[in-house]
């Protein structure tokens, strides 16, 4: 198959993948960094990584693609197009008779031309998979009910940290992750870079932000209720959360290590936290009448004494990236925040990061629904002051049992914990702003709540 051919229908196809990231911008060509045939015949499977070329810049992409002489009408959603020769190209990803090559090359520990197939436990190479509709900017596979495997669609070169964190973790023990299985990469510009990895899938547990939400849709049900009253409270759950957390930073400290940000290294984190208030304020006029609590609370961080301890952490922690299972709450994907260079979310950063960001999509639970437009008995007022009460209890309950687990005490530490969170908020207000301005009272809400009691009550419930 000459993939030359292919380039009219990739230009087509790529904007209108999830994973693609450049939507907003013309591809002005499209090159081949690699082409290897892993399964040959009629159906036959290439795994090929496409280096897109925009505005001056390249990002490379991994597309498995299938050829087939006809294409079944089983998978005519996932067509490409038709080659000059008649036969159909397709995204391979949602056909189970070629995506068990997977199982197979890591259960074998195969090299493929460039790719490397690895595995640490022993896979069972008999399970059809089933691509999973619920993903952004990666693809997973879930294999019967055993493994998902994750293919990262935009590559960076270097080892993937959610590999590395989930090969650390489990050489430590960690009992909040699921069990890592193995994992492929390829050589790029020099670099040996993951292109997807197999974990252990979690059949019995509920996503964290499902969870929550149910337990607000509860709460507004109730109006004459208070949040501790209802059926559906989920403080003991966010309490348990927190001591998972707090379990998991201790497993990343004793498989990464942990160091000392500097006072010098502590102004420059506060200045760039200065710089992105001031920037989001020309932006989103509505945030400038908070500026200046927020000024006092980066003002605060830089004026701390002292070194402060940082370690390897998640980097892009929420509501959706934890799974309540029949054994307990489960971390996921130790990526990081897809926006960052692969530099940055390797780098060590101060645990309670990773709190500020639970304690955002907290919020984020409390008030989407209302966002939203869905229908609740009552009066709007009275809607708001639930979802912040169930905000603020949740919230509690989390740092409570991060504190109990051994965690570093959020109390003890309010200046740090809040700096991170208004710094997030502001982050998720330009966000808003740009992407999803109906949703911009959610942040805006909760940096007038926060900042109400900025000099105290923090955490109260």
């Amino acid at each position: 198959m000459r993939l030359e051919r292919l380039d009219d229908l990739l230009v087509d196809w790529l904007p209108r993948q999830r994973w693609f990231a450049g939507k907003d911008r013309r591809i002005d060509g499209i090159s081949v960094v690699s082409d290897t045939e892993l399964v040959e015949g009629d159906p036959s499977l290439r795994h090929v990584i496409l280096a897109v070329h925009q505005d001056g810049g390249t990002d490379r992409y991994q597309v498995p693609l299938g050829v087939r002489s006809e294409l079944p009408g089983r998978l005519q959603y996932a067509a490409i197009g038709q080659l000059g020769d008649g036969s159909c190209v397709y995204d391979a990803v949602h056909d189970p008779g070629l995506t068990r090559v997977w199982l197979e090359n890591m259960a074998g520990n195969v090299d493929a031309g460039p790719l490397t197939f690895r595995s640490i436990t022993t896979i069972d190479t008999e399970l059809e998979s089933l691509a999973s509709p619920a993903e952004q900017s990666n693809t997973s596979l879930i294999y019967g009910d055993v493994y998902i495997c994750k293919l990262f669609r935009r590559l960076t070169p270097g080892i993937n940290p959610d590999l590395e964190v989930s090969i650390g973790l489990a050489r430590a023990g960690s009992k909040h992750v699921p069990e890592l299985h193995g994992w492929f990469s390829s050589d790029l510009g020099g670099t040996l870079s993951t292109l997807g990895m197999m974990s252990e899938f979690l059949r019995s547990g509920t996503d964290g932000w499902q969870l929550a939400g149910t337990s607000v849709r509860d709460l507004y049900a109730e109006a004459d209720l208070r949040a501790d009253e209802v059926g559906g409270d989920f403080a003991a759950e966010a309490e348990r959360l927190g001591a998972a957390t707090a379990d998991v930073h201790r497993d990343l400290a004793a498989a990464f290590g942990t160091g000392e940000m500097s006072q010098a290294e502590v102004g420059a984190v506060a200045e760039r936290m200065h710089a992105r208030l001031v920037e989001t304020c020309d932006v989103v006029p509505q945030l400038r009448p908070y500026a200046g609590r927020l000024t006092d609370a980066f003002d605060a961080l830089e004026e701390l004494d002292g070194p402060l301890l940082v370690q390897r952490v998640h980097g892009d922690y929420h509501l959706g990236q934890v799974m309540r299972t029949d054994s307990g709450w489960m971390l996921l994907d130790f990526e990081g925040e897809p926006v960052k260079s692969l530099e940055e979310r390797r780098a060590p950063a101060h645990p309670l990061r990773d709190v500020a960001g639970m304690l955002r999509s907290f919020d984020y639970a409390a008030r989407h629904l209302l966002v939203n437009g869905q229908a609740f008995g009552g009066d709007r007022d009275q809607l708001e002051y639930r979802a912040q009460e169930w905000a603020d209890r949740n919230r509690a309950a989390f740092c409570r049992g991060y504190a109990e687990a051994g965690g570093i005490d959020p109390a003890a530490h309010e200046v740090i914990l809040r700096a991170f969170e208004f710094d997030k908020a502001i982050y998720e207000v330009l966000y808003e702003a740009r992407n999803r301005p109906s949703w911009l009272r959610i942040p805006l809400g909760s940096i007038a709540a926060l900042s109400t009691r900025a000099e105290s009550g923090y955490l109260a419930s």
